[in-house]
């Protein structure tokens, strides 16, 4: 089993930018493919992007495309969600999931795919 905890989270200016975190224990990152969702109020939980367990495959959705970047450091147990050119409509709970049922080079889309969740970080943008 393992642990997830998300950080970095906070209120920015539209046209900024955040880093969110995600530390894992309990078991070796490198054993999941991981994945980032986002869930603004009244609304469903979405995908944001995900990165296959050796961090050399990722995808992202397309309101995200080119502005987050998803990377993983194995060594550090961390998942991280760089986030550019920040505007409203990214405002939401941010979550970082594990999921162990995949190939080795492939990531994961379906919420209901992943094994593991973090309790979430908030990110606020101001317009």
């Amino acid at each position: 089993q393992v642990q997830l905890v998300e950080s970095g989270g906070g209120l920015v200016q539209a046209g900024g930018s955040l880093r969110l975190s995600c530390a894992a224990s309990g078991r070796t990152l490198s054993m999941y493919a991981m994945g980032w969702f986002r869930q603004a109020p009244g609304k469903e939980r979405e995908f944001v992007a995900a990165i296959s367990r050796s961090g050399t495959m990722t995808n992202y959705d397309d309101s995200v495309k080119d502005r987050f970047t998803i990377s993983r450091d194995n060594a550090k147990n961390t998942v991280y969600l760089q986030m550019n050119s920040l505007n409203p409509e990214d405002t939401a709970a941010y979550y970082c999931a594990a999921g162990a049922r995949v190939l080795p080079f492939s990531t994961i889309m379906k919420a209901d795919e992943y094994d593991y969740w973090g309790q979430g970080t908030q990110v606020t943008v101001s317009s």
